[in-house]
């Protein structure tokens, strides 16, 4: 007697999801490369440039470092719980987006 065997996995062999790869370069992420530029595309319209909608004010780096030294701008923009989250109304930033500046942030949040 011959038999076959049929075996099924626990998981869809997808190379991409058993071995995830990131993209996202977070090394050497610059306040005037990277994060300005994210302000003032995603955050600008309601705080900066004389906006200032929930008392927030991104308009410049010193404001900003307030707001990350104290934990509200990456808990804002990652859509931790506890936080507004942020850009309101719009999608969440990309992740890698996020991730970038995290890095910015844990590697001091540089005026550079």
């Amino acid at each position: 007697m011959f038999g076959s065997f049929y075996f099924s996995s626990c998981y869809y062999d997808v190379e991409e999801l058993i071995y995830p790869t990131s993209d996202c370069d977070t090394m050497d992420v610059k306040y005037s490369t990277f994060v300005l530029p994210l302000l003032e595309n995603n955050c600008y319209s309601c705080h900066g440039n004389g906006a200032v909608q929930g008392g927030v004010d991104l308009g410049n780096y010193d404001k900003l470092k307030i707001l990350v030294d104290n934990g509200r701008f990456l808990g804002a923009i990652s859509h931790t719980n506890g936080f507004s989250p942020m850009p309101q109304g719009a999608p969440k930033l990309l992740d890698c987006q996020v991730q970038k500046m995290s890095s910015w942030i844990n590697q001091g949040a540089l005026n550079n």
